[in-house]
């Protein structure tokens, strides 16, 4: 064998040895997380994955409407619009990665709480609440909205490994995709608001 080829060889065997010491520990900890016993919590905490992204520009919007209060209704525009790109990059790469559950590759070592249908990776309910939770500290900078919802969108991130739906690598690139499309669509929203408001 030629050096190249040895480099090559090393390389390729480095990187899968890598790769599956990274699966390792993701179903390690997911198996470790699902164990703790708090599925009520965790359930909340799901659901409000869902509701509070939708619900909360919805509810600026409607709002800056009756009020006719522009500046508010662009910002929640710019929210609504970055949880809509952070849910739907994260829809058109669950079926293209079309990675299983871990409770159906692993339904020995982990028990789901509410089982769903869609892939794995990423996590939706993490890139949605990270997208909400980033956009409104970028539109509202102040220490008291920016805990809450570091907090909050972190426990919603939690609650899909607890519930065993998600590993942790699905919940840390569904929150990468978040933070990522609340940053660019800054930018985005310039020129939406010069579409729509002229």
């Amino acid at each position: 064998l030629t050096m190249k080829k040895i480099i090559f060889l090393l390389l390729v065997s480095l990187m899968a040895v890598g790769t599956l010491q990274a699966q390792n520990w993701d179903i390690h900890t997911t198996q470790t997380i699902n164990g703790w016993k708090m599925h009520e919590l965790s359930r909340e905490l799901s659901h409000s994955g869902l509701i509070l992204p939708v619900g909360v520009p919805t509810a600026m919007g409607i709002y800056a409407l009756v009020r006719k209060d522009e500046p508010l209704l662009k910002e929640a525009i710019y929210i609504g619009t970055s949880v809509i790109e952070a849910v739907g990059l994260t829809y058109g790469l669950k079926y293209t990665f079309d990675r299983q559950r871990p409770y159906i590759k692993y339904p020995d070592k982990i028990h789901p709480i509410e089982p769903e249908d869609s892939p794995s990776f990423p996590s939706g309910h993490t890139a949605a609440a990270f997208s909400l939770a980033t956009s409104l500290s970028i539109t509202y900078p102040k220490w008291y909205v920016i805990a809450p919802s570091a907090i909050w969108a972190c426990g919603v991130g939690f609650s899909r490994i607890n519930q065993g739906v998600h590993y942790p690598s699905d919940v840390l690139a569904g929150a990468a995709i978040g933070v990522g499309c609340a940053f660019v669509n800054v930018y985005v929203n310039r020129w939406l608001n010069q579409l729509l408001f002229k």
